[in-house]
């Protein structure tokens, strides 16, 4: 299982939120390339970055950091938040990011799914399911829609998407445990790898998700900012 830690930006600042909910917002440094070496060092397998800024208002203004951070470390780095254009998803790139997570598009427009894959290569898209009660949320969490996260799923597969972000809200930045349930009915509607978000609390945590046996990677990210897990992350086959 992959290691992917998180460095949210907000106004270039390294932040986490609770539950995507802007105003309950920890700020954890104004040197977001530091976090990238220091995550990186303790053995992180790629860098999960969002922008969201981006994700709030879909104009982004982390770029810069996110190309500085891309240049600082040797691990892939994905960028997800305000991915709602080609023009959007070539920046990311040129900005030097591995792999870019669509969202609040990706739940409007399958076709830009597919022609996101057709352009850039299936294993460069990722779109992240971001689920409250279910159901898929998007501009930020801001907005629920009446899409169940599961059919969206085999919806996004269908569409070429190479990978799948899973993020349980109700967990996210609440040190309580992943939503194993959740995880369990995903990865049963879906034949592609899966990469769980949200709840990690400890090494027990990961070690349960590890066990499940059909989860790709894991995203952690207040547990590490909080002490909750302490670095090295160990490897493990």
């Amino acid at each position: 299982m992959l290691y992917l830690p998180a460095i949210d930006l907000m106004d270039g600042h390294v932040v986490r939120l609770q539950r995507g909910d802007a105003l309950a917002k920890t700020i954890y440094s104004n040197d977001p390339v530091a976090f990238a070496r220091k995550w990186e060092q303790a053995g992180g397998d790629w860098l999960h970055l969002v922008d969201l800024d981006a994700a709030f208002s879909g104009t982004s203004k982390n770029l810069d950091a996110v190309a500085a951070i891309c240049k600082a470390v040797n691990i892939p780095c994905e960028l997800g938040g305000g991915m709602r254009s080609p023009k959007a998803v070539e920046a990311a790139f040129a900005a030097g990011v591995s792999r870019v997570v669509l969202g609040t598009r990706a739940a409007e427009s399958l076709d830009f799914i597919s022609e996101m894959a057709e352009t850039h290569g299936m294993e460069k898209i990722a779109v992240g399911i971001d689920a409250k009660d279910g159901f898929v949320a998007i501009k930020g969490w801001k907005e629920a829609t009446t899409l169940k996260a599961t059919t969206f799923a085999q919806k996004v597969q269908m569409a070429g998407a190479g990978t799948l972000i899973y993020t349980d809200i109700a967990t996210d930045g609440m040190l309580q445990g992943p939503n194993y349930a959740a995880l369990q009915e995903m990865a049963g509607m879906v034949d592609m790898p899966i990469i769980a978000s949200g709840g990690v609390s400890c090494l027990e945590d990961l070690e349960k998700l590890e066990a499940l046996g059909y989860i790709h990677g894991t995203i952690i990210g207040k547990a590490l900012y909080d002490g909750k897990i302490t670095p090295p992350l160990k490897k493990r086959s």
